[in-house]
C-alpha cells in the first residue's frame, strides 16, 4: 500500500500514513442548511465519498464526521452581512427564533441527505448540527482568551492574527484575491484587516455566554467538533478549494493556538470548483442548479457522479447540459456491457487490480481509473464471469451502481419492487394510456424522486433503481 495524497498544506503529494495505524480519523466540511445544495456543493461530498472508499478498499479503518452548520454563518468573509440562516427564514416568512432556525435546518438537512444518496454518497459515521455544540465553543474560546488571542469590539469577540507568526500558512498556494481582501477588511474596529470572529454579538436572537448573546463564529464550530469527536490531532481535514483562503486558514489559526498542537490535520484535501458558463456556481443571486434539475430531465443522478469523476478532483470543471448529456451516453453504454455479461460472478482480474489500485493510490486518480473501467470491459481474452467479478471490485470505490444493474448477488432490479412505487407506476401507466400526459409527467417525477427512473418502451414501462 502507497497511498499518496495532495496536501494543500505542503502544496506537493505526500505519501498517507495515519497518526494511528488502527484508524483514520477525517472532519469534512458540511453544508450551512439555510437552502437546497447545489451541484456545485454536491462535487465536494462526492470527492470526500471517493476518498473515504478509497482508503476503506486499501484496508484502513475509517471514522469519518461531518458538521451540518445551521448557526453563525454570515454571507460575508468580513464577518458581516446576513447570517445564512437568518437569510433563509426571511425568504420563507418565517418569525426569527431559535426554534423556527432549527425547523429550517432540518428540513434542509434531510434534503441535503437525500442528495447525497441519490449520488450514492456513503453517510459519514458522525453527522452533527453545530448548534448542538455551543457549549464547546464558548469553552474552545475561552482557552484562546486566556492565552491572550483575543479582542472584544462593539459587534463581536475577534481573533488576533498578528499573535500567530504563520498565520495563512494553508493559504501559501491559494493567495486571497482583491475580493476577499476587501471584504476581510470591511469592519474598522479589527486590529488587522484579517482578524476574524469567534462570536458576534445577537441582541435579538442569539446564545448567551459570559462576552454577550450571540453565535459563535463559522470558523470556531468547526474546531470545536473536530476536536470533540476526533482528538487535537487527526489524519484529514477535506472541503472546497473556496474554504482554502479564509474558513481552512481561520481553523487552523484557532485549533493550533488553543492546542500548542500542529498541526491541527494531518492533510488538508480540498476539491476544484465547477463552473456554469465559466463562472463559479454560488447561492448568491438566488438561480442555481440542484440535483432536482438534473432529475427534472429524466437524467439518473449517478450520472452527475460519474461526469465529476471524469475529472480529476483538483481540476476546475464548467458544467453544462451537453457534457451531462454525453456522459449519461458513456455510462449507459457501460451498464449495457455490464448487463451482458450474465449472472456469473468469477475472480478479480489482479493485474487490472493493480492497476487501479495504483491509480487510486495516486491521488484518487479517477479519469486513468474510468478507462481502466473500459478496458476491462473490451478485454476479450478475460471470462464475462471475471469481467463482472473485476468491475464490481472497482466499484466498491467509484460507486457507480453496477451491482444494482442486475445478474449480481445484491439484487438490484431483480429485487422486488416497493409497493408504493408499483402504485405509482401503474398509476402512471393509466394517466398516459388516457392521454394526461400532466399528470404522467408529474408521477414520473414523483418516482425519480423516491429513487427510481421509469422508461417507455414497446413492451410497456422498465423500471431502475437510480444507484
Amino acid at each position: 500500500m502507497a497511498l499518496k495524497f495532495y496536501n494543500t498544506l505542503s502544496r506537493e503529494k505526500e505519501l498517507f500514513i495515519p497518526i494511528d495505524k488502527k484508524e483514520v480519523r477525517m472532519y469534512s466540511c458540511g453544508p450551512t442548511v439555510y437552502d437546497y445544495a447545489h451541484i456545485g456543493n454536491l462535487r465536494a461530498y462526492v470527492f470526500t465519498d471517493i476518498l473515504c472508499r478509497t482508503i476503506r478498499y486499501e484496508g484502513f479503518k475509517l471514522k469519518q464526521v461531518m458538521n451540518i452548520t445551521d448557526i453563525g454563518h454570515l454571507t460575508s468573509d468580513a464577518d458581516s452581512g446576513e447570517d445564512k440562516m437568518t437569510k433563509g427564514l426571511l425568504r420563507e416568512g418565517k418569525e426569527l427564533t431559535l426554534k423556527n432556525m432549527r425547523e429550517l435546518a432540518e428540513f434542509y438537512a434531510e434534503k441535503f441527505k437525500d442528495d447525497l444518496k441519490k449520488l450514492n454518497i456513503k453517510m459519514p459515521d458522525g453527522m452533527y448540527f453545530a448548534s448542538d455544540y455551543i457549549k464547546e465553543d464558548t469553552k474552545l474560546i475561552k482557552k484562546l482568551e486566556e492565552k491572550g488571542y483575543i479582542y472584544k469590539t462593539s459587534d463581536g469577540i475577534y481573533f488576533d492574527i498578528s499573535k500567530m507568526p504563520d498565520y495563512g500558512i494553508l493559504r501559501g498556494c491559494v493567495s486571497s484575491s482583491k475580493e476577499s481582501k476587501s471584504r476581510i477588511a470591511e469592519n474598522s474596529e479589527k486590529k488587522n484587516p484579517e482578524d476574524f470572529a469567534l462570536w458576534k454579538f445577537d441582541k435579538k436572537i442569539g446564545f448567551p455566554s459570559s462576552w454577550g448573546q450571540g453565535f459563535p463564529g463559522w470558523h470556531i464550530e468547526c474546531s470545536a467538533m473536530s476536536m470533540k469527536f476526533l482528538g487535537e490531532q487527526f489524519d484529514i481535514h477535506t472541503g472546497g478549494i473556496d474554504h482554502v483562503p479564509v474558513h481552512h486558514t481561520n481553523e487552523i489559526a484557532q485549533t493550533e493556538c488553543a492546542t500548542g498542537k500542529k498541526p491541527s490535520a494531518r492533510f488538508w484535501m480540498h476539491n476544484e470548483h465547477v463552473g456554469v458558463a465559466g463562472a463559479k456556481i454560488a447561492k448568491s443571486d438566488g438561480s442555481f442548479l440542484t440535483l432536482n434539475s438534473i432529475i427534472e430531465k429524466n437524467i439518473n443522478p449517478i450520472t452527475y457522479r460519474f461526469l465529476l469523476l471524469m475529472a480529476h478532483y483538483r481540476t476546475k470543471i464548467n458544467f453544462n447540459w451537453e457534457a451531462l448529456e454525453g456522459a449519461e451516453t458513456a455510462l449507459k453504454r457501460l451498464y449495457n456491457l455490464y448487463q451482458n455479461l450474465g449472472n456469473n460472478v468469477g475472480n478479480i482480474h489482479q493485474e487490472y487490480q493493480n492497476k487501479f489500485k495504483e491509480f487510486m493510490e495516486d491521488d484518487l486518480d479517477t479519469p486513468r481509473a474510468l478507462s481502466l473501467l473500459w478496458d476491462v470491459l473490451k478485454d476479450e481474452n478475460m471470462s464475462d464471469a471475471d469481467k463482472k467479478a473485476t468491475v464490481l471490485d472497482f466499484d466498491k470505490v467509484l460507486g457507480l451502481g453496477f451491482s444494482a444493474k442486475g445478474g449480481s448477488a445484491s439484487g438490484g432490479e431483480n429485487k422486488p419492487l416497493p409497493i408504493n412505487i408499483q402504485k405509482l407506476v401503474e398509476e402512471r401507466e393509466k394517466a398516459r394510456k388516457n392521454k394526461d400526459f400532466k399528470k404522467s409527467d408529474e408521477l414520473r417525477k414523483e418516482i425519480n424522486s423516491l429513487g427510481y427512473e421509469v422508461k417507455d418502451t414497446a413492451e410497456g414501462p422498465r423500471l431502475h433503481q437510480l444507484s
